[in-house]
């Protein structure tokens, strides 16, 4: 997993959301953990560790740009109310989907919401939530397909670059319980001729542990088209003449399955220390490429943010 599907992802992860709590005018805040000062109370718009980097990071920061965008986690405000996080994030990660060489990155963490819909950051991308109901969101954004920097890799020696490309797409997040996430998006646009599809499915869940700390875990899965796969994974007639590998062209199906586990520590009602470590297992149409140097991958975050 790549530094951008950590940090995506681990948005996901529950990082540290603190429970809302419906006041008598039909308004929602966050319960302040019990062990915070009184003279400090959690404001409306209090966000969670939105460990949320993400895009930005992208490209350099983020080698496997294709795992970005994820899905869409709208912590940074509580429902109705105006709210944003900015933060700060190391992440140790393999260079690209498939690498087998690793890279420790500092990037910034930046997102907000708007109590009308609208969202913007570098973790959910650009896009609107139609819904009004809290535990059920759902809508359409603009985010990117960071492409994929050839560099000085061996492994993508003559493979060319893959470039970035917007995309759009739609996305689903319900919360059938305190804790529990399911999530969903569908995202268009990525490789070459710009009409590749990904979608990714994912569960995710959070308990507090004690009144300032928060555990979490997510289990996702993301599937790809040809088109998407045959920009990441493939080996066509150039390919292989400059670069030596032989012919590839994978189906579409499974692209990688990840699970992760993630640990917030509430400093104050504002600021959060998140650590995040995370596995992922590629799928065999992946797996079997040539550039594909490891099929399994680890990696870890640590990060702080502050809720504005």
């Amino acid at each position: 997993m790549d530094c951008a599907a950590v940090c995506c992802w681990a948005a996901a992860c529950g990082s540290g959301s603190w429970p809302h709590t419906r006041m008598p005018n039909g308004t929602t805040t966050r319960r302040r953990p019990e062990s915070m000062p009184e003279e400090h109370p959690m404001p409306a718009s209090t966000s969670t560790t939105r460990l949320a980097l993400w895009s930005a990071l992208l490209g350099v920061v983020l080698p496997t740009a294709a795992q970005t965008f994820d899905s869409v986690q709208l912590h940074n405000a509580a429902p109705g109310a105006d709210g944003g996080t900015i933060g700060l994030a190391i992440v140790s990660t393999p260079e690209y989907l498939g690498s087998d060489q690793r890279k420790t990155l500092g990037f910034p963490a930046l997102g907000y919401q708007w109590a009308n819909g609208w969202f913007a950051g570098l973790d959910n991308g650009v896009g609107y939530n139609f819904s009004k109901n809290p535990a059920l969101h759902y809508g359409l954004r603009l985010t990117a397909d960071l492409g994929r920097p050839s560099g000085d890799n061996a492994a993508l020696r003559g493979m060319g670059d893959v470039d970035a490309k917007p995309e759009v797409g739609g996305f689903v997040t319900y919360a059938p319980a305190e804790g529990l996430a399911l999530t969903g998006s569908v995202r268009w646009g990525s490789g070459p001729s710009s009409n590749g599809t990904v979608v990714n499915l994912g569960v995710g869940y959070s308990v507090a542990l004690a009144p300032q700390w928060r555990l979490g875990t997510q289990l996702s899965a993301t599937l790809a088209d040809r088109q998407h796969m045959q920009s990441y994974f493939g080996v066509d007639a150039p390919q292989a003449a400059r670069s030596g590998y032989a012919l590839y062209t994978p189906d579409a199906g499974l692209r990688d399955t990840r699970l992760g586990v993630s640990l917030t520590y509430a400093l104050n009602p504002r600021t959060f220390v998140t650590t995040i470590v995370s596995g992922s297992v590629l799928g065999d149409a992946a797996k079997n490429s040539p550039v594909a140097r490891s099929s399994n991958a680890n990696a870890a975050v640590l990060a702080l943010t502050y809720a504005f």
